[in-house]
């Protein structure tokens, strides 16, 4: 096992992060992860709005869907998440004269950043992408459909309080650990992944790239002290 190529693994240890680069693995990640019928694959809003060509695109989003088409099988439960907004959505620039993507205002919940119009319900934009094959998916989740408030949790909404309905969904099913993977890394992933913490599962972030330390860090300040942090895996580490 080549462990400075697994540099994504983190720990929690004292509510900080630990990159465990150089160092002996914890004891989870020793081997391979065994994935049963108490696990969930969740698929963060791989549509087309977050792809080279859509309204606010990751670039080499598209990349990462042959890899989620190869890991899904190996679940038996998998549940996708979709950014579904209203026309006129609260988080869009256009709906603040004046004010440009990227730029933030204060709502009521908090600072909200200015995105323009992207997924926006019922568009091609905001459809799942077409490469995407996974059949057995049970669950859709949309969020952000509330014209008012933003959501980048698959768990909970922007303003901390508005409920998906996927906490009770998994609970329902025996649902022990969740392992995430899509689009985009920093926010939505990210955020769900923290909020199913929150919620009492085991989470587990399957990615490659390396901008998840910085994302952890940036949200450790705000909303990861309180809970032990996800751990991140490869796919390699899943069998």
């Amino acid at each position: 096992m080549a462990i400075v190529r697994r540099r994504e693994f983190l720990a929690a240890a004292g509510g900080a992060l630990t990159c465990m680069v150089g160092r002996s693995l914890p004891a989870w990640a020793q081997g391979r992860i065994k994935v049963s019928e108490l696990d969930v694959l969740a698929v963060i809003d791989v549509q087309n709005c977050f792809v080279p060509g859509g309204t606010l695109p990751v670039p080499e989003g598209d990349k990462i869907i042959p890899l989620i088409n190869a890991m899904a099988p190996a679940f038996q439960n998998v549940v996708l998440t979709q950014d579904w907004h209203t026309p006129g959505h609260i988080s869009f620039a256009s709906s603040h004269p004046g004010k440009k993507p990227f730029e933030s205002v204060t709502l009521p919940y908090g600072t909200q950043v200015l995105w323009p119009d992207h997924c926006i319900q019922g568009t091609a934009d905001a459809e799942i992408h077409r490469d995407l094959k996974i059949p057995h998916a049970a669950l859709i989740i949309r969020k952000g459909h509330r014209r008012h408030v933003d959501s980048y949790s698959a768990f909970l909404e922007a303003d901390r309080g508005t409920r998906t309905g996927l906490t009770g969904y998994l609970q329902e099913r025996g649902i022990r650990r969740v392992f995430l993977v899509g689009l985009a890394t920093d926010f939505c992933v990210a955020w769900s992944a923290l909020d199913a913490r929150r919620a009492g599962f085991e989470a587990y972030v399957i990615e490659d790239a390396e901008d998840l330390w910085d994302a952890f860090r940036k949200y450790d300040d705000v909303a990861a002290r309180a809970v032990a942090q996800p751990k991140i895996l490869t796919p390699r580490d899943l069998s």
